[in-house]
């Protein structure tokens, strides 16, 4: 990816001052924007597949389908810019993982700059990795739970909204937790992270781990926070390998 230098002429990385690091935010948040409004455009041709055969598809495979209802008069219009906004940061973030880590650049040693790209990368197949796993395992048990939970004389009519705002919660959350051994692979990079502290404290996170499933799921029930804390407790166990992998060389250290 070409990239313009912003930093204004005569400062080095590193010695960049409060200014010139606004400024530097300042473009890299347009460079950001730039790539969520394109990812908006392209989720907004592929409006109709996104809404239809994906984000609905869900609750049409539940027993008995949850029927979904429109309460306000703009409900849908309003709904539809909602998922083409969230569309178009899913579809951009490799770009803003990107300027996250160009903005961060200036404060790491040379040796740490190098595993920016591949920091990128990994955290772009962590997120979108989440966002699969939600889609095709926690979305439908969760749903299918909701739609034959409870008596059959109460129909399970959902506002439209509060079933998109589940489904887009659950993905993102996901989505965000997954990157946990992408977090053990940059800290182990730089040498605060060890596989022998994440052993030593291995119960203190199964605790922690299950505090952040139930603040993360949107909802109460047990399934929800199961389905999350699983995947977390099985990826804590892969980050302390990916610790044990990353650990920095001696030749690394002295660079």
């Amino acid at each position: 990816m070409a990239e313009n230098d912003t930093m204004p002429e005569g400062s080095e990385a590193g010695e960049m001052g409060f200014w010139e690091h606004l400024e530097e935010l300042r473009w890299r948040l347009i460079k950001a924007v730039i790539g969520i409004v394109i990812g908006g455009i392209v989720a907004a041709v592929f409006i109709d597949f996104i809404m239809n055969d994906f984000l609905l598809a869900p609750a049409k495979q539940t027993t008995p389908p949850l029927e979904l209802i429109n309460l306000k008069p703009y409900g849908q219009l309003v709904l539809y810019f909602e998922v083409i906004l969230v569309c178009g940061m899913i579809f951009s973030i490799p770009n803003i993982f990107y300027q996250i880590w160009k903005f961060i650049e200036p404060g790491l040693l040379p040796g740490e700059r190098k595993y920016i790209s591949t920091i990128v990368v990994f955290s772009s197949i962590c997120f979108l990795g989440g966002l699969t796993f939600a889609y095709f395992v926690m979305l439908p048990t969760a749903l299918k739970f909701f739609a034959a939970f409870g008596t059959t004389a109460i129909t399970n009519n959902i506002a439209v909204d509060e079933y998109f705002s589940f489904v887009i919660s659950v993905m993102l959350a996901a989505g965000v937790v997954f990157e946990l051994p992408m977090i053990s692979f940059f800290l182990s990079k730089l040498g605060i992270l060890t596989p022998k502290f994440m052993r030593k404290y291995r119960k203190h996170a199964i605790v922690i781990i299950l505090i952040l499933a139930g603040i993360l799921t949107p909802s109460p029930d047990v399934t929800s926070q199961l389905l999350l804390g699983i995947p977390l407790l099985i990826l804590y166990e892969i980050s302390i390998l990916i610790s044990k992998l990353s650990q920095p060389k001696k030749s690394e250290i002295t660079e």
